[in-house]
């Protein structure tokens, strides 16, 4: 109806030649095909004439809209030269055909006109291909790959296509890419390289652990047509991207280890840090384990930019580098600051909203700052940077997280008011219900009538708790309101309190909603027709919504509260590695435990069992190797590694 209006208002305006052909591009727009063959007829030529104010044709026109019957039939009568013809733009049929991802369009065309897919191989972006991977249809993907003759296009042009299918996710394409040149990159020309994997880099949700998907994995993505575990095979290709870009990137028959450019590797390893992007730095300190050493003047090492951007998971290899990672805490940043003043100063507000409500996400921030306490050199501890305040670590902690600390105060009594509020509600209601029993009492003796059934004791017990638990929940939330709100309160204090309200607060709906199915059972225990079963089971669903909705802030408050205090470990990881998993998981210095288990035995002079072993640290700075093992208390060198 639009393009109908816009043709009818445009007629009075088009020049001669334009409003001739309006009603082809009438019917084009509208897939009326009944009404282009009749003017077709008429006009045999109008085939290849420019028929809008862009000179596009009618294929033009119809492939945009995505016309397919309308296509068919226009292709039917063109000549393959016809196909060729390109608009104001630059761009033939099959441009349009790739960005409506209807492949039968584009079938046609090429089957016509095979060579349609490379006539703009000199301007990349306007290539079929290229523009269906950025539209990100796998199908037309698939299918425009098949019949472009990528070997014809330059190296350029190539990685284009291939930073194209990263940015839409497109790794199996990407993948084919490499296996049509694995040169991508001529000698000199190594910059070209860079781009494709900071884009990967800057990927962290997309990236696997592993390079090859499980075999059941495989089975059952072949057998539902992707539909399951689809984006476990794509994370699996990603990271084989990455690794067979690093690699060829680090190979010395194009880019010796020696000419690595220090600028891109400091850019790649911040990149991936600060999103998180744990799988991509293992990769690469796989291949060059002095990474994890890598520093710069302006950002420091890469566990300074994990703490200033609050990746946990990055930060916590720090922990399997021993002494190592304690040396990395001498190191500064810009302004001579060093980790703790980077934990000190307040993070985007994405990261701090991976959390809910201000007085949790103060917390977090109050654990990462003592955290990083416990590995600083007790001379840093209190060592001012080089700003024009030369603050120390805890003074730029307290500025900039003030207002954080007054949000978290605010945050924190208005969800206590909140709660001590529907609290009360609850006490007032059940409260005078433990002497308004259901059934009444004898006038006689003032017994309930219903003293003897099951249900009333559990109307009764269920009553009491909904008043135990509401009155118990109405004083937790007032110690709250009459805390301190000092930093140590919001480490402990105020999420364990506020956790055991919200527990309270629940068990006693709980219990009211139970109050009332057994009162409603005890009424109408002599009819339990179908509207008085849905009525007993109705208390149900509040119950669930209120579990359902509030879950996160659940899941938030309660972690928080209880496992704060346990060394961080729900944020940070103090663990002690087994043998092989930390071998393995070190800096790619593999060393099988058997032979580790010969060494010790034979250099020692006694035998050290698997279940001996409490700790492996493994790492190779350059230029020698190391090995550590704490064994009961005892610590052991093998000479041998050195």
């Amino acid at each position: 109806k639009r393009s109908r209006k816009i043709m009818e208002e445009g007629d009075s305006s088009l020049s001669r030649s334009r409003a001739f052909y309006a009603p082809l591009l009438r019917a084009a727009l509208q897939d009326d095909w009944k009404a282009a063959e009749a003017f077709i007829q008429k006009n045999p030529d109008c085939l290849g004439a420019p028929i809008t104010k862009w000179k596009g044709t009618a294929l033009h026109n119809a492939a945009s809209v995505k016309r397919t019957r309308f296509v068919k039939e226009l292709v039917k009568r063109m000549t393959p030269e016809q196909l060729e013809l390109k608009n104001k733009g630059n761009d033939t049929a099959l441009f349009y055909a790739a960005r409506s991802e209807i492949v039968t369009i584009a079938e046609v065309m090429v089957k016509k006109n095979n060579n349609l897919p490379m006539i703009s191989k000199d301007r990349i972006h306007s290539l079929p291909l290229y523009v269906a991977i950025k539209t990100g249809n796998r199908d037309m993907v698939s299918y425009l790959y098949s019949v472009t003759r990528i070997e014809d296009l330059t190296s350029k042009d190539r990685i284009e296509l291939l930073k194209a299918t990263i940015s839409t996710d497109l790794y199996d394409t990407a993948h084919k890419i490499l296996d049509t040149d694995l040169k991508l990159a001529p000698h000199g020309n190594k910059d070209l390289l860079w781009e494709p994997l900071e884009m990967l880099a800057r990927k962290p949700s997309e990236i696997g652990s592993k390079s090859q998907p499980s075999v059941w994995e495989r089975w059952l993505n072949s057998s539902f047509r992707g539909r399951f575990c689809n984006k476990a095979l794509m994370r699996a290709s990603a990271h084989k991207l990455v690794d067979r870009l690093w690699k060829q990137l680090g190979d010395d028959t194009y880019f010796s280890s020696t000419e690595v450019d220090d600028e891109h590797m400091m850019k790649l390893l911040v990149e991936a840090t600060k999103v998180g992007n744990l799988e991509f730095l293992i990769i690469l300190i796989h291949s060059y384990p002095d990474l994890a050493w890598r520093s710069s003047a302006e950002y420091g090492s890469l566990f300074h930019v994990a703490i200033k951007h609050r990746q946990e998971r990055v930060f916590n290899l720090i922990y399997e580098l021993g002494v190592a990672g304690s040396n990395l805490a001498n190191i500064c940043a810009k302004e001579n600051q060093n980790m703790l003043h980077l934990a000190g100063q307040l993070p985007s507000s994405d990261r701090l909203n991976i959390v809910s409500g201000a007085a949790l996400q103060m917390q977090r921030e109050l654990l990462w700052f003592q955290e990083i306490e416990k590995i600083m050199p007790k001379s840093y501890v209190n060592k001012p940077n080089s700003s024009k305040t030369r603050e120390t670590p805890r003074e730029l902690f307290a500025r900039t997280h003030e207002e954080l600390q007054k949000n978290g105060e605010k945050w924190m009594k208005d969800t206590a008011n909140s709660c001590m509020l529907v609290a009360a509600l609850i006490a007032t209601v059940v409260f005078p219900a433990a002497f308004t029993v259901p059934g009444g009492n004898n006038q006689e003796t003032g017994i309930p009538i219903f003293l003897e059934s099951n249900w009333f004791t559990l109307f009764l017990v269920s009553d009491t708790v909904a008043m135990l638990f509401s009155s118990s929940s109405i004083l937790v939330f007032l110690t709250i309101l009459m805390s301190r709100y000092t930093e140590n309160d919001f480490l402990t204090s105020l999420p364990r309190k506020l956790a055991l309200g919200l527990a309270t607060l629940l068990i006693s709906i709980v219990g009211m909603l139970i109050a009332f199915s057994a009162a409603c059972l005890l009424i109408f225990k002599y009819k339990t027709s179908v509207p008085i079963r849905i009525i007993v089971a109705a208390p149900a669903i509040p119950i669930s919504l209120f579990v359902i909705l509030q879950y996160g802030l659940w899941f938030d408050i309660f972690r928080s509260a209880f496992y704060s205090n346990r060394q961080n470990q729900f944020l940070f990881e103090h663990k002690l590695l087994d043998v092989k998993a930390a071998v393995c998981h070190s800096l790619a210095v593999h060393y099988e435990f058997k032979h580790v288990h010969y060494e010790f035995k034979h250099v020692q002079g006694f035998d050290v069992g698997c279940t001996a072993v409490k700790r492996v640290v493994c790492w190779a700075p350059p230029p020698m190797g190391f090995l550590k093992m704490n064994v009961d208390g005892a610590t052991f060198f093998d000479q041998q590694f050195l």
